[in-house]
């Protein structure tokens, strides 16, 4: 996961009326709204309707410390995710609680000191286990190649291998004893948010052995509804993989991205990631949520068009449907995608280390069903650079798999970026895609459109791929895999995929096809949601799909031809 600055201050009264401060010759009177922040109690704040919601999440950030890319609202079940709209086009009114989910940072800046005066300094994540540590250290130090066979203790009892340095480090005045042949001590504190790790090394030596905590049943399986389905390798070896780690006692490490509950699944050594796991009663808005959302009590998702408990459905959905350039996705098909989604597939997990609900009973077995993505080294996500340094080709395949599945949720941090080769050849990994195929388009969103890539014309090998495309077919093989469409997502499906069929063969760029589908403000309806309108007014109501679809085809023909010219 990419590091990013985090709060500087704990958010509190700031936030208050007390300090609410706006030129005079604004008018209207301001609105109290509720901020429920994580770790707070409820603060108020006072908002005007007139407000942006980019400017509340800049006035949370002066105040509160949130790096402004790290916040999101939601507010009524809904994600407040358009920064240049108003807090009246929300809905949001006098008294309602609005929900501060907070991503804070998974690296830490870590300084060493050896006895003999040496100093480096590394970043390591904050969710990673007290054996990785000694790890890392031993690397770093020749002096410390040993480290290995040592202890770790705080207060006075051991630190457990798989301990995770965040909790340790929960407190800035938490000392650790390093036990090597002179003893040590590791203090770590808080700088900016950073985690800071210094090893001193005083005379005296603690030898005193602690009990190591029990571990509990673990086990992965396929979640397949289809005993038809055949695993290819690349599967069968990433449900092995993080299945070792589990039964080897490395425990399903929560990310602390996202607004939902998603899991780092460790391998067998506890040095590096396999998989990551996302169990649909943890998604947003899900019984079992670990970030404090409300529950949805209607089932409709964080975003417009989705359906909570469907988010695993999606993730896999987007591997599926993200067929190879050498021809369509089997099951026994081993290749990346067109667009780099990375390998997923739905499994049921069992582990006592997910959020579960109050009731929970730890003697007795109860598995999570979710979807599982293998875990992709990374160097950050593309909000970590500016979008001039992507390829245009890279660019480019994530955007024919967005358009393709009316992307709710892309920007900049679900977009990895690696570096292949010893030219350091720039690769990025589109993830998260809990909330494509929507039902309807209203929160379609795409960050790229700003991207200056996003102007230029598909090349003649996308062109290509994206005219090998067949909607039925794809449609037939998520029911395969166990996902059976509602009628609005297929007709979503079938819509985008006609759109981007027609938009390459004009030569139209990803940015002239994208803005079809996205609405420019949050009242006013995209281009997609006109021609879907006027259809629906040109056909009779029990007009079959076929002819609905049709009257969408001629609509899109009549619009895109005149931007074409």
């Amino acid at each position: 996961m990419s590091s990013a600055a985090i709060a500087l201050n704990p958010i509190g009264e700031d936030l208050s009326l007390s300090s609410f401060k706006r030129s005079a010759h604004c008018s209207p009177e301001p609105i109290l709204v509720y901020l429920a922040v994580p770790g707070s109690s409820v603060i108020p704040m006072p908002v005007f309707e007139s407000d942006s919601i980019s400017s509340v999440k800049l006035r949370i950030q002066r105040c509160g410390g949130f790096m402004f890319k790290k916040q999101k609202l939601v507010f009524d079940g809904r994600e407040l995710s358009r920064n240049d709209c108003l807090v009246r086009d929300y809905g949001v009114s006098d008294g309602n609680l609005l929900h501060l989910v907070i991503l804070l940072s998974d690296l830490g800046f870590v300084t060493v000191k050896t006895v003999c005066g040496k100093k480096f300094k590394f970043h390591i994540e904050r969710n990673r286990t007290v054996s990785y540590v000694k790890q890392h250290i031993a690397r770093r130090g020749k002096d410390l190649v040993d480290l290995e066979n040592h202890k770790l203790c705080h207060d006075g009892k051991e630190l457990d291998d798989h301990l995770m340095i965040q909790d340790i480090c929960s407190y800035n005045d938490a000392v650790i004893h390093l036990i090597v042949r002179k003893c040590a001590k590791v203090r770590t504190q808080p700088i900016d948010k950073a985690l800071n790790l210094s090893i001193l090394a005083p005379t005296a030596t603690d030898k005193e052995e602690c009990k190591k905590p029990l571990k509990r049943e673990v086990w992965i399986e396929p979640f397949a509804v289809n005993p038809k389905i055949i695993l290819s390798p690349v599967i069968k070896k990433l449900i092995q993989s993080a299945l070792a780690g589990l039964k080897k006692g490395n425990p399903p490490v929560m990310s602390s991205e996202g607004t939902g509950g998603a899991y780092f699944m460790q391998d067998v050594s506890g040095k590096e990631f396999v998989a990551v796991f996302k169990p649909i009663d943890e998604e947003p808005m899900a019984e079992n949520n670990p970030r404090g959302l409300p529950l949805s009590l209607d089932g409709i998702g964080l975003k417009k068009g989705t359906r909570v408990g469907e988010g695993a459905l999606r993730e896999v959905a987007a591997y599926l449907l993200d067929h190879p350039i050498s021809g369509r996705r089997t099951s026994m098909c081993d290749e990346f995608g067109f667009s780099g989604v990375p390998p997923t597939i739905m499994v049921q997990c069992l582990s006592d280390c997910f959020n579960h609900s109050k009731q929970f009973d730890r003697a007795t077995p109860d598995f999570k069903v979710g979807s599982m993505q293998m875990y992709v080294k990374n160097c950050g996500s593309c909000e970590d650079m500016s979008p001039r340094a992507f390829p245009v080709e890279e660019i480019h395949k994530i955007t024919v798999l967005d358009i393709r599945l009316a992307n709710a949720d892309r920007h900049g941090g679900n977009i990895l970026f690696c570096k292949e080769g010893e030219e350091g050849r720039i690769v990025l990994v589109p993830i998260d895609h809990g909330y494509c195929l929507p039902e309807d388009f209203e929160d379609c969103t795409f960050e790229w459109l700003h991207w200056p890539q996003a102007r230029i014309p598909y090349n003649a090998e996308t062109v290509e791929y994206i005219k090998s495309l067949n909607v039925e077919e794809d449609i037939e093989l998520l029911r395969f895999n166990g996902w059976e469409l509602s009628s609005l997502c297929a007709r979503t499906l079938r819509i985008c995929t006609i759109l981007l069929k027609k938009g390459a063969e004009r030569s139209l760029s990803p940015y002239e096809i994208g803005r079809v589908l996205c609405r420019e403000t949050l009242k006013k309806e995209s281009k997609i949601e006109g021609m879907i309108r006027k259809a629906k007014e040109a056909i009779l109501p029990e007009t079959c799909e076929a002819a609905f679809m049709e009257s969408i085809s001629q609509l899109m023909d009549r619009y895109l031809d005149e931007l074409a010219e």
